[in-house]
């Protein structure tokens, strides 16, 4: 009998152009050779054009529906995405609390790339003060992360900066991704026996339309890394090339911020299995 994969629960919104949220999240679990539970939070009006409308769930449903799937599957990571809004954030917290949700990546998406918001002040604080603490990683892009502790994120040391202050909210490791510097940078920082460490991951900035929910792509990633048992470095230095190669192969779609090739990988495997394949010839 074949060994299960890991499993990886994701907690976010419904995009329904699949380039962000659960469905973006359950391609990104898949290539990463782990199995994906999905609950959704809230309903979506968008497209790479950007988000119309959003329409919050029950928390009661919401609710119901993680603890259905808490009792039925042993879950191996967590990945929080949009919550929406205040109440979600809560029976989200209450459910991870109880549950003591392992690897819990929180990707604390406060507004769309297109700029509408996505969570007011008030679910943010409650956010940062019931989430932060259960979390092994929180992964805010440079705006989020300064939207989050007031400070300013526009340099390495800035950045190094605001990493420290979620420290002291409870963060006990903190990824900081994109910035506006010459080179992708992101930075990890976590707290060890020997107080708290940090790791500059960089790269080349690539020119592409197709960067829409690379953010929720990272996260959920870095969660696959952690069913995996791989440490936190490696999982950035994982998730970061993940990321890259899913931008450079992505396929043009859409009139705006087209997404990425989540699955990349099934082509190259297609492929190479095509590259591999030479029939006999037919005999009459």
């Amino acid at each position: 009998m074949p060994t299960s994969p890991p499993v990886v629960l994701t907690i976010a919104g419904f995009d329904p152009s699949s380039g962000a949220g659960v469905t973006a999240d359950i391609k990104t679990i898949a290539a990463h050779g782990c199995y994906g539970l999905a609950c959704i939070t809230a309903l979506t009006v968008q497209s790479t054009s950007g988000v119309r409308r959003v329409e919050a769930l029950k928390p009661s449903l919401i609710s119901e529906t993680l603890e259905e799937l808490a009792a039925d599957v042993a879950i191996s990571a967590v990945h929080v995405g949009m919550l929406a809004d205040t109440s979600i954030v809560e029976v989200v917290a209450d459910f991870l609390k109880e549950h003591k949700a392992p690897n819990l990546v929180l990707d604390p998406i406060l507004r769309s790339s297109s700029g509408t918001d996505l969570l007011d002040k008030k679910a943010a604080e409650i956010l940062l003060r019931r989430l932060l603490p259960l979390s092994a990683a929180v992964t805010p892009n440079a705006e989020e992360a300064a939207i989050l502790t007031g400070l300013k994120t526009r340099s390495l040391d800035e950045i190094r900066e605001a990493a420290h202050r979620l420290h002291e909210m409870g963060a006990s490791a903190v990824v900081i991704t994109g910035g506006h510097m010459e080179k992708a940078t992101d930075l990890l920082s976590f707290k060890t026996s020997r107080g708290i460490e940090q790791e500059v991951f960089k790269s080349p900035r690539l020119e592409s339309k197709s960067t829409h929910g690379t953010g929720c792509a990272f996260a959920s990633a870095m969660a696959c890394h952690l069913a995996h048992n791989r440490g936190l470095p490696e999982a950035v230095m994982l998730a970061k090339a993940y990321i890259s190669a899913a931008i450079s192969k992505a396929h043009p779609l859409g009139k705006g911020t087209g997404p990425l090739n989540h699955l990349y990988r099934m082509e190259q495997k297609r492929r190479a299995v095509a590259g591999d394949f030479h029939p006999e010839p037919v005999e009459h």
